[in-house]
């Protein structure tokens, strides 16, 4: 089993360091190690040409971290990949752990590992909501991403398949691909932990987003389009993004802010799940 590791990094010299040594401390190590630096105005170019052939870099304009995901995708040359956000890093035997499970579960094309979180330099217990799931979990996907990309193994054919991670949206844009991909496929769990997962900075973009549960009905909306969606699937979906607007509609008045039009879309919603029941 060949790995190529993915790294998008922007303007995050420290962190992005911590992140390719542990790659490269890893016990089975990757084919190669790719890192696509998205326009970084900082030191991280020179942080990471201290790497030499260790790495092989790949340099664009900011286009955003989907864009910057896409890039890697495009030039793997393994048929696996794996993932690894550049705030975060992998335990040393996270390679190892993923062949593993790839032997016990080969017919699995994509699973993700626990992890241990990290906030603000102290160790963390994750919320019951943020619980991970293996399986056929679309359902369970739905309410927020239970799918890390520093913890999943992907084989490249599913970019093939669902696309890729979609450009458009600046957040959540993991929580749509795992949803399109949760449609499709089982999602394997490896219930040990093998990443540290860094949060509580200030250059978090899920701290720079006040609604993202807008982004999330964005990504629901997709599969309402589909045809082939069931019953089942679009009465799980209708239910959520009634719950996500109520809870939009809700923080935004208190904001001060126009809702008209989220709450019109609310009773539509509405009225297109009770046709269902």
């Amino acid at each position: 089993m060949q790995i190529s590791v993915i790294i998008p990094v922007y303007n995050r010299p420290q962190a992005v360091q911590r992140a390719v040594n542990s790659v490269l401390q890893q016990t089975e190590p990757p084919l190669e190690i790719i890192v696509v630096d998205d326009g970084s105005t900082e030191e991280t170019p020179q942080v990471l040409a201290q790497y030499g052939s260790k790495i092989k870099m790949v340099r664009q304009s900011h286009r955003g971290v989907s864009a910057a995901r896409n890039a890697g995708i495009k030039r793997a040359q393994a048929d696996w990949l794996a993932f690894l956000d550049s705030d975060d890093e992998w335990l040393p035997e996270k390679l190892a752990a993923a062949r593993r499970f790839h032997e016990q579960n080969p017919d699995l094309l994509i699973f993700q590992s626990e992890e241990i979180w990290i906030r603000n330099g102290r160790r963390v217990n994750p919320k019951k909501k943020h619980q991970k799931y293996g399986g056929w979990i679309f359902r369970q996907s739905l309410p927020l991403c239970i799918v890390s990309p520093s913890a999943v193994v992907i084989h490249k054919k599913l970019f093939e398949e669902v696309g890729y991670f979609d450009e458009e949206l600046p957040v959540c844009e993991d929580y749509d691909l795992w949803l399109r991909i949760g449609r499709r496929y089982p999602i394997g769990l490896d219930s040990t932990p093998l990443i540290r997962k860094y949060g509580g900075h200030a250059d978090q973009l899920s701290r720079k987003y006040w609604g993202m549960d807008l982004y999330r009905i964005a990504a629901m909306e997709k599969h309402l389009a589909d045809p082939a969606l069931s019953e089942a699937e679009q009465r799980w979906v209708l239910e959520e993004i009634i719950k996500k607007y109520t809870v939009l509609i809700s923080g935004a008045e208190k904001r001060g802010k126009q809702v008209k039009e989220w709450k019109q879309k609310k009773v539509l919603y509405q009225n297109r799940l009770r046709n269902l029941l």
